[in-house]
């Protein structure tokens, strides 16, 4: 995983360029991301910033051009895969009844380091819809804080079934059942890391016995985080700070 360069950690402040907005050596911020950069934070010709392209790009910046809501300049620096994890990280995730939680959600699951996040549906899932457009937002907002390059991809609602047939290194059934394989952390001690992860988290409610058995059978691990009951995305949350905490630094 390259690193990020320290003479550039103060810029906490990251901006989205569209990969097609990036032309060889030269490169044009968004209206919306120029006018922020113009205008919020007052830069000017000369100044460096840090872009990133969703794509795994990471680019540094020196502005040679800025207008009202017009921000161009010239790539001094490209780097790849900053702040992306060293494996893939699928969240599959009952969907929540409350839109603001399931956001939530998504915010700190870029945060930690998932890849791919899928609204899970399950027996128990209530019905719930969720804003694209918005979501995405949310996404690219979560990727400039925290200093990834690479936008984690939202799928469609899937059932658990589907979701079931793909494939996976070290699949993970967060249950909270007595039933349980083995406590999350200990599932996780391995010496080999996964290069495909996938974490299976239910709705509120969480799984059927009957989908607990149809994930054993899919090779999934069943595990526990704990001894209290917790909310749904404060359960995926939590088996995200596990695997992203264990699996990064190997």
């Amino acid at each position: 995983m390259p690193d990020y360069h320290s003479d550039y950690e103060g810029m906490t402040t990251h901006f989205y360029v569209a990969p097609e907005s990036i032309h060889g050596p030269r490169m044009a911020l968004p209206e919306a991301e120029a006018r922020h950069a113009v205008r919020v934070l007052r830069m000017k010709v000369g100044d460096e910033l840090i872009a990133v392209d969703g794509e795994g790009g990471w680019y540094r910046i020196e502005l040679d051009h800025v207008g009202r809501s017009e921000a161009a300049g010239h790539i001094v620096e490209r780097q790849a895969g900053v702040g992306e994890p060293p494996y893939r990280f699928t969240m599959a995730a009952g969907l929540i009844k409350h839109r603001d939680r399931f956001e939530t959600l998504l915010e700190k699951a870029v945060e930690l380091g998932v890849t791919e996040i899928v609204p899970l549906i399950t027996a128990r899932t209530e019905k719930a819809r969720l804003r694209e457009d918005r979501a995405e937002n949310i996404l690219i907002a979560a990727m400039k804080q925290c200093g990834r390059s690479r936008l984690p991809v939202l799928r469609k609602p899937t059932s658990i079934g589907e979701l079931l047939e793909r494939p996976f290194d070290l699949g993970l059934c967060c249950h909270e059942g007595t039933d349980a394989d083995a406590p999350l952390l200990d599932a996780l001690a391995r010496d080999v890391r996964p290069d495909a992860i996938t974490a299976l988290i239910g709705p509120e409610g969480g799984f059927t016995d009957a989908e607990v058995a149809s994930a054993r059978s899919a090779g999934f691990r069943v595990v526990s985080l704990g001894g209290r009951r917790l909310r749904a995305e404060t359960a995926a949350l939590a088996a995200a700070a596990c695997i992203s905490g264990v699996y990064d630094a190997r």
